[in-house]
């Protein structure tokens, strides 16, 4: 815990207090209901972003699949949330009370098997964290263990992606199909549609998420973070060393894949639906892009960077609707361009120096100083 601390209070402190007074005074404050839980939409992919920033970061692997792992932890959640939808008193018209609508329109009278589980809560709570790292440990165990990486690991990744959007929308009868999982209103009885709730579930997500970047923080001042950065610069030195490189790179890979599931499983809630539109390779790779604009080495900026690139696509698709896409590209292009260490590389290279120039020694005067 003292590595935690000292990273705090190491010209740290500044920049977390700044975001933790934006996320629980600002913008609660600030902003309409409507908004805040945009901004909350906005964090779920913020999750996403630190996964990236310990897998691509600081492990040197480029994924992009993460699609994936946030689109099964969303879909976790849905599951649960739509069985309780479901239940008969909900669904007196349907043919076959009890089960997703999806399902009745399919002409699915019994609800299969792997769908039993997410009747319980603590169940699906915990589907929403094994699921994504089991398939992220057979992908990767399966692809490290024999050394295949870089663009090839990330090429893989691309394809998994593909596969499961694919499956998801080909087995609509059991998923939702194109649709996804939608309707979803309440959870153990308490309507998540309410902007109480809303305002909630929003506090939820902010506390998962620092709790999220101190977790990471403690990996990275470990032994195990080092080892790591070690393994991203001198692979063949650790591997020398007696170190098994791959467990380390199966590490990474399923720590970022619990990290997106949590995000997947907060959108679910605070959005109200999952489909696989949020699973394939055009999503995955702008998550990548959440964490390059905000610094991939960078916890605090990943976030700014998801922030900031979420909003702007909101804000240029509501302002120019024609033009949005082109004015999103202009802004990754820009930022990369000008800041090629992200929001992140901005703060330490321009902002703290400026401060660190202008701020005035505490205890003398003016005069004193001249």
């Amino acid at each position: 815990m003292h590595q935690i601390t000292d990273w705090i209070t190491q010209r740290k402190l500044g920049s977390i207090l700044l975001l933790a007074l934006l996320l629980i005074v600002v913008f609660p404050l600030a902003l309409e209901p409507f908004r805040l839980n945009l901004v909350g939409k906005y964090l779920s992919y913020a999750f996403v972003a630190l996964g990236l920033v310990m897998l691509w970061g600081h492990a040197g692997i480029l994924s992009l699949g993460q699609g994936v792992f946030f689109g099964l932890g969303g879909y976790m959640m849905a599951m649960f949330l739509k069985l309780e939808a479901s239940d008969p008193i909900s669904t007196k018209i349907q043919s076959t009370p009890g089960i997703p609508d999806f399902m009745d329109w399919n002409q699915l009278h019994e609800l299969p098997f792997w769908w039993l589980p997410f009747k319980s809560l603590p169940l699906a709570l915990i589907a929403v964290i094994v699921v994504p790292m089991l398939l992220a440990f057979i992908i990767s165990y399966a692809m490290f263990k024999r050394r295949v990486g870089g663009v090839y690991f990330a090429i893989i990744t691309q394809a998994v992606a593909l596969v499961l959007t694919v499956l998801i929308i080909g087995q609509q009868g059991f998923t939702g199909g194109v649709n996804g999982i939608t309707d979803l209103k309440t959870m153990l009885g308490w309507d998540i549609r309410t902007d109480s709730a809303r305002l909630t579930l929003y506090f939820v997500c902010v506390a998962l998420l620092f709790a999220s970047v101190f977790l990471c923080r403690w990996i990275q001042a470990s032994k195990l973070g080092t080892l790591l950065l070690a393994m991203r610069d001198k692979e063949d030195r650790v591997r020398f060393s007696g170190y098994d490189v791959a467990m380390f790179k199966v590490f990474a890979f399923m720590l970022a894949a619990m990290l997106s599931a949590v995000g997947g499983a907060m959108f679910t809630l605070q959005v109200g639906f999952m489909s696989p539109s949020f699973v394939g390779i055009v999503p995955s790779i702008e998550m990548v892009i959440f964490a390059a604009v905000g610094g991939r080495m960078s916890l605090i900026g990943a976030i700014y960077g998801a922030l900031l690139v979420n909003f702007g696509k909101t804000y240029f698709s509501e302002s120019a609707p024609d033009l949005w896409l082109f004015l999103m590209s202009a802004l990754f292009i820009g930022v990369t361009m000008a800041f090629p260490d992200g929001l992140a590389g901005l703060w330490a290279q321009k902002v703290q120096p400026w401060l660190t120039t202008h701020r005035r020694p505490t205890g003398l005067s003016p005069r004193s100083q001249t």
